[in-house]
């Protein structure tokens, strides 16, 4: 049975949607293990107002931030499927229609690189990147909004021959130039090799990975543990009032490589989007992380 457009189109706009109005259930428990360690009592009490706002958007259908971002997702395709219909389309229709109808409005974050002009709309908007799941009859779709806080401050280098010291210094770099304006505590991930356009995608795939998933390999866990534990040395603390917690989690990946090796950070601010769905070639519909 091949997965119709506005089967797409329908779980795209919702999974945006979702991101808007709901930090991810791992997130919300991490925050609030984070202000319950906390040792400050200005950060704890942000904690305390982050967790709150984040409750009361959720129960009342509310924005939890107004930088609603741009619309980005990540679909992976099983071999096996079948369309009845256009999948990229669909996608960017999906986008439109939420922009219809979504309570409350949102505002127009889709900009124009050169001239600044703003709009729901724009070349290459949503930004979709597309793999394959061998032997799958399933397609699974992340949606990530980018937003300001954390889009500004991203960063990518290519290096020659690191050591893993290099890689590390270049990651707690970024983080001191953004300081606490990318709304913190961030997620951080880390793609290391591959190609310039690898490095980027590998970082922003590890920074959506779910809390408590850790790394299988021994060398990348310890740079994880190194990394956040760097970070919240830093002080900056919850949305920047200073406190024991900067970052919530470190999470790196890396890909075979040249002598050339890219590094790239990616950030997501204390929200956390990213909402997850897989569309089974029967078309069911499973949400695979709240």
């Amino acid at each position: 049975m091949p997965i119709d457009s506005a089967t797409i189109r329908r779980v795209t706009a919702s999974l945006y949607e979702r991101s808007l109005k709901k930090i991810p259930d791992d997130t919300r428990a991490v925050l609030d293990a984070a202000r319950r360690r906390e040792t400050q009592a200005t950060a704890q009490r942000t904690f305390t107002l982050m967790l709150k706002s984040a409750d009361a958007a959720a129960s009342q259908g509310q924005l939890v931030c107004t930088d609603v971002g741009i619309p980005t997702y990540s679909v992976k395709i099983g071999t096996r499927v079948q369309f009845s219909g256009p999948v990229r389309q669909a996608i960017v229709d999906g986008f439109a229609d939420l922009t219809r109808h979504i309570d409350p409005p949102i505002l127009k974050m889709v900009t124009h690189p050169l001239t600044h002009e703003r709009s729901y709309a724009g070349k290459d908007i949503p930004i979709v990147s597309f793999d394959v799941i061998d032997d799958a009859e399933h397609m699974d779709i992340v949606c990530s909004p980018k937003a300001m806080g954390t889009g500004r401050w991203e960063a990518v280098e290519a290096f020659v021959y690191p050591t893993v010291e290099d890689v590390q210094k270049f990651v707690l770099e970024v983080i001191l130039r953004a300081g606490s304006q990318p709304c913190l505590p961030i997620v951080v991930g880390v793609g290391i090799g591959g190609t310039f356009d690898q490095a980027t995608r590998l970082a922003k795939e590890a920074m959506l990975r779910p809390h408590g998933h850790v790394q299988a390999d021994p060398l990348l866990a310890g740079m994880e543990k190194r990394l956040l534990d760097a970070i919240n040395q830093m002080g900056f603390g919850a949305m920047g009032t200073g406190g024991d917690t900067s970052a919530m989690a470190v999470h790196v990946d890396y890909s075979a490589s040249h002598g050339f090796v890219p590094v790239a950070v990616c950030l997501n601010c204390w929200i956390n989007r990213r909402t997850a769905a897989r569309i089974h070639g029967d078309g069911r519909v499973e949400t695979l992380y709240e």
